[in-house]
């Protein structure tokens, strides 16, 4: 990522949890994880200030402490430790170590209701969130889930449904995150992995895949991009 492009995002996040009072703690960044019921999360924590739950991006495969490590698209940890509380996890169900079952009824639910108790495991009543690619949905269900506890919201590069290419999210997921997913989970069938991914992002999509999520936080800092592997798009944002 450029360092203008980086800049503005360091602005928004700092400039976005301004209002809020800090909550201070020093972490570091050893791995832990937490069980609530049958899911078993994993998540790091570095730096210290206002919680700042980070979320990478690279599809539900790869939302990985270890993508937040490898600095895609830029070095979050090192540019946001000196001001936050940097908190981080692996996505249920991704490459990484955090484990669960797949609620195929309630798909993106299921993921606020990580993110959410991984929060509350903290004691963590306020906190930003800043996200990538497929974190975009994640953070606009978390600002309809828990408006009084998101302070700020930046979804940067967030994904999103385009009417020309109606499949296309659907379709990259059932290759890079349901086969190899389905292959070492015997309790999941390529079935459930599709009902899962067709709840998700066939059924009544909008452009945030997460609907009526808009306005319930005090400041949401955006900055839109379209996919590496898409080529780019306009939105028309004319109120209606």
């Amino acid at each position: 990522m450029d360092p203008t492009r980086r800049n503005l995002l360091k602005t928004g996040v700092i400039a976005a949890a301004a209002t809020t009072a800090p909550a201070l703690a020093q972490q570091t960044g050893s791995g832990r994880f937490f069980q609530r019921g049958n899911v078993r999360i994993r998540y790091e924590e570095t730096g210290s200030g206002f919680p700042l739950l980070l979320v990478p991006g690279g599809g539900m495969n790869g939302s990985t402490i270890a993508e937040i490590r490898r600095a895609n698209p830029f070095n979050t940890i090192d540019t946001f430790k000196g001001d936050f509380r940097c908190i981080y996890a692996d996505l249920r169900n991704s490459a990484g170590e955090s484990t669960g079952p797949l609620e195929v009824d309630r798909p993106w639910d299921s993921y606020t209701d990580d993110h959410i108790a991984l929060m509350d495991h903290l004691d963590i009543k306020k906190f930003a969130v800043l996200g990538f690619c497929i974190a975009g949905p994640f953070i606009w269900n978390l600002i309809k889930r828990a408006p009084d506890r998101v302070a700020a919201a930046v979804p940067a590069q967030p994904v999103g449904f385009r009417p020309e290419l109606p499949t296309a999210v659907y379709d990259s997921q059932m290759k890079g995150w349901a086969a190899p997913l389905v292959a070492r989970r015997p309790d999941i069938t390529m079935d459930m992995a599709d009902r899962f991914l067709t709840k998700m992002y066939r059924d009544k999509p909008d452009f945030a895949f997460i609907q009526h999520a808009f306005s319930q936080v005090g400041y949401v800092f955006g900055v839109p991009r379209p996919a590496a592997d898409t080529p780019p798009f306009g939105v028309d944002l004319t109120p209606t």
